[in-house]
């Protein structure tokens, strides 16, 4: 086991490396300078000369050769300096750490919403196989996997503004000051975020329990006069879990990516919005500070879900 999470934690060195070369290279060759973006800022009328500009980028350090630039970045995330941003000029871990828990909080729980929901759909589905409720559970998760959460979230904003009359609270209250506000605010954009995800995994608790049920195991334990509710929860959930583990550490990244729009549409003030002020402005060092934090947990919840998956399944070893 040792041996197998050192060799893990070392291939994490060439991954984020990969994805820090692809991410810094992207930012430099999308058509828009820092200096311009914040010399022009709102304002549509140009009133600065080329000098003006000249002057900002050495300042940014943008007019340095790029591969002076990536090594530096580097450098500084080896000494876990993040940078300064170009448009706020304050460090950007400032930023991250203060943004950061609002949008892991809205993930969990999206999570959770899913789970809660797309474990029991999937498993009803595959036990009733071609009856009404898996006809139903069949319409729900497609339909849940073709609507954008993006637009469920409109929708969401819409009807709760015009036809029941009322808004979220706006901005964030931490949970453990005000709860009720807290789950006020972020179980709406939660549950816009959590869809798409609930009936993927839906569909793959679905497959996964209808293979689990054919199995000579099963029919055993049935045979021996065990209740179905024992067949069910101890022989059938168990031995489906191992895809919806692997399914849902995949959707944890998809959905720390999918709260840019959500927190957006929502406004609620996570990493989202940062992530999304930062494009706007070309404020390279605060994208890329980031893509990091984001990559850095990614990599981590696969490693977690590598070990759950020894818990749920004793057959696994890792030498």
């Amino acid at each position: 086991m040792q041996i197998y999470l050192i060799k893990r934690l070392m291939l994490f060195i060439p991954t984020m490396l990969l994805v820090f070369t692809v991410v810094f290279l992207i930012l430099r060759v999308v058509p828009g300078d820092p200096a311009v973006a914040m010399l022009s800022g709102s304002s549509t009328e140009v009133n600065f000369t080329q000098e003006d500009i000249d002057r900002l980028r050495a300042k940014l350090g943008t007019d340095r050769p790029l591969v002076v630039q990536y090594v530096d970045w580097l450098w500084g995330l080896g000494r876990l300096d993040f940078g300064t941003s170009f448009f706020y000029d304050q460090p950007i871990w400032d930023d991250i750490k203060d943004r950061f828990p609002i949008t892991f909080e809205l993930t969990v729980l999206a999570l959770l919403m899913a789970g809660v929901v797309a474990i029991p759909l999937g498993v009803l589905s595959a036990i009733k196989q071609d009856s009404l409720p898996d006809y139903i559970g069949r319409i729900i998760t497609i339909g849940g996997i073709a609507i954008p959460n993006f637009w469920i979230g409109i929708l969401m904003v819409f009807f709760l503004a015009n036809v029941f009359d009322w808004l979220p609270p706006l901005g964030y209250t931490d949970f453990w000051d005000d709860p009720w506000t807290n789950l006020q605010q972020l179980v709406f954009p939660a549950f816009a975020l959590a869809i798409t995800h609930m009936a993927f995994v839906a569909r793959v608790t679905r497959s996964a329990a209808l293979e689990v049920i054919r199995e000579d195991y099963v029919r055993t334990a049935r045979s021996k006069g065990l209740s179905e509710r024992v067949v069910i929860w101890r022989h059938v959930l168990k031995n489906a879990l191992l895809p919806v583990v692997t399914v849902a550490g995949y959707e944890f990244g998809r959905l720390m990516g999918g709260t840019v729009l959500i927190e957006t549409i929502f406004n609620v003030p996570g990493m989202g919005q940062l992530l999304i002020g930062g494009i706007n402005h070309r404020d390279f060092p605060m994208v890329q500070g980031i893509v990091v934090v984001i990559t850095f947990l990614v990599l981590i919840i696969n490693l977690l879900v590598d070990m759950i998956y020894g818990m749920l399944n004793p057959r696994i070893r890792y030498t």
